[in-house]
């Protein structure tokens, strides 16, 4: 499989363009790491930790990012999953592969519904 290159994600894409995305790698889903505080994402990439690494390289703080799976095919609750080896960190409190912390969820999920959009 050749995934697309790795994209830093600062203003808006659509949906269509994640999906796109998705289907050149791994077809219903795209992997992306979130940074919550710089309110930017790295997508496109076979491991979470390649995007990982590019945001670090590009100046985020390791305890800011999140990685995620995106279904941009699907909606609600389902269209994100908070799973990812970079997500285990148990000094942060964060034990297993999930988010999670509630409030880190809504923060990735707000994040990502407006860097992702409809059109």
């Amino acid at each position: 499989m050749d995934s697309p290159p790795i994209r830093i994600v600062r203003a808006p894409i659509t949906r269509s363009e994640v999906a796109a995305i998705a289907e050149a790698g791994f077809g219903d889903m795209v992997k992306a790491v979130v940074d919550i505080d710089r309110g930017i994402l790295a997508i496109g990439g076979e491991l979470h930790s390649d995007e990982e690494s590019m945001l670090r390289d590009d100046g985020s703080s390791q305890q800011s990012l999140w990685g995620i799976n995106i279904y941009p095919g699907e909606s609600g609750d389902d269209w994100i999953e908070f799973d990812s080896m970079i997500n285990v960190r148990p000094a942060q409190g964060n034990r297993g592969r999930e988010v999670d912390d509630a409030e880190i969820r809504a923060a990735i999920r707000r994040l990502v519904d407006t860097l992702v959009i409809e059109r």
